[in-house]
């Protein structure tokens, strides 16, 4: 790996840095084997400072429930970070901080960032006001009206140039927490519906996410607040494979323990810093390649768990999104992939996978 002093590459930055489509790749040629795809990751990657390498990985968030639009600046001119988080606010907000952030990078020469949204048909007219009103996901009855709320929501999206959707959930709609938002609780809807709003989505160059892995809806609390356990079978796993099958491109994992359970059992642990549930179980078993997010990583579910950010990449973790503290996530990751050569190997791996994926989009 060579770190090169970032100036020499500003004329190779620069025809990338602007979020418009710039090559002949879609998100569908992301999971393709491709020798030309391939050697452009690798000639990006190649192209990093440490810096900005480690902060590919972390993903905060801005707006009314995350951090100031003047922090998120600094952070950007310091390359601390490789997307954000639009979190509750206007859409004339969020697309003017769109600009700004864009401007910086612009003249920082970073990669282009990934902007990410909750545009949950259930949450979407909450989190981003003044987006076209849509029906709620648990209010969905049949197939045409997944594609029509998934185009709508798509589309003001891709207004406000927000490229990477956090949606749809997939759990079975019995937990009170995140009942409301998905489905319902019969497999025979929530598999062809998720599937439908995944390719809606993804056909309108936005990334789409099945969440949350391996299965929220069973459990009887709110992670937001505390750790929660799955005791025994994880009966919601049997929803992911067909999405995968049919080419969804990220996966949410929750902070949720496994117990007694012999094949998946986390001893104690949330599953975001677990390799028996992100690595084993999703990567290896699954045959998952897209990109792996955990849950907000300041949820009381994970955020007293001691060294969660290093282990949710150990697991197999892509992007840590909205760590408590993003400079500290940022040190700490960078510090361990100095001293220790199999983490520098994950976060390798994860970033190659990252600049894939922004390849993809069309914003390199």
């Amino acid at each position: 790996m060579k770190f090169l002093i970032l100036g020499i590459f500003t004329s190779f930055f620069s025809f990338y840095i602007l979020p418009q489509k710039k090559s002949n790749y879609n998100l569908e040629s992301y999971l393709t084997q491709d020798k030309s795809l391939d050697k452009k990751v690798e000639e990006i990657f190649e192209s990093l400072n440490l810096n900005s390498l480690i902060g590919q990985l972390i993903m905060p968030a801005c707006g009314r429930l995350g951090q100031k639009i003047d922090t998120i600046k600094a952070l950007l001119n310091d390359q601390i970070i490789g997307g954000v988080l639009l979190l509750n606010g206007t859409k004339n907000e969020f697309y003017k901080w769109i600009e700004e952030y864009n401007k910086i990078n612009k003249e920082k020469n970073n990669l282009p960032l990934l902007y990410s949204a909750d545009a949950e048909p259930s949450l979407v007219n909450r989190k981003i006001i003044g987006s076209t009103p849509v029906s709620k996901a648990n209010a969905i009855s049949n197939l045409s009206q997944v594609k029509e709320v998934a185009e709508i929501i798509s589309s003001d999206l891709n207004n406000i140039g927000i490229n990477y959707n956090f949606a749809p959930v997939v759990d079975v709609a019995k937990n009170k927490t995140v009942g409301y938002r998905g489905f319902g609780s019969n497999p025979e809807n929530i598999i062809p519906f998720s599937n439908a709003f995944i390719k809606q989505t993804q056909s309108q160059n936005i990334i789409a996410t099945a969440k949350h892995f391996p299965g929220h809806g069973l459990v009887s609390g709110d992670t937001h607040k505390s750790l929660q356990i799955i005791n025994g079978e994880l009966k919601e796993l049997k929803n992911y494979p067909p999405l995968i099958n049919k080419g969804v491109l990220s996966i949410m994992v929750a902070h949720i323990a496994v117990k007694n359970n012999k094949e998946f059992n986390t001893n104690g642990a949330p599953a975001t810093t677990s390799s028996i549930i992100v690595q084993d179980l999703l990567r290896d078993s699954l045959g998952f390649k897209g990109l792996i997010v955990t849950d907000a990583m300041n949820m009381g579910g994970v955020a007293n768990y001691p060294n969660a950010i290093v282990k949710a990449i150990y697991a197999g973790c892509d992007i840590i999104l909205m760590p408590k503290d993003t400079r500290k996530a940022h040190y700490q990751i960078k510090a361990e992939y100095i001293k220790n050569k199999t983490f520098k190997t994950k976060v390798n791996k994860s970033v190659r996978r990252i600049i894939r994926m922004k390849i993809c989009l069309g914003i390199i």
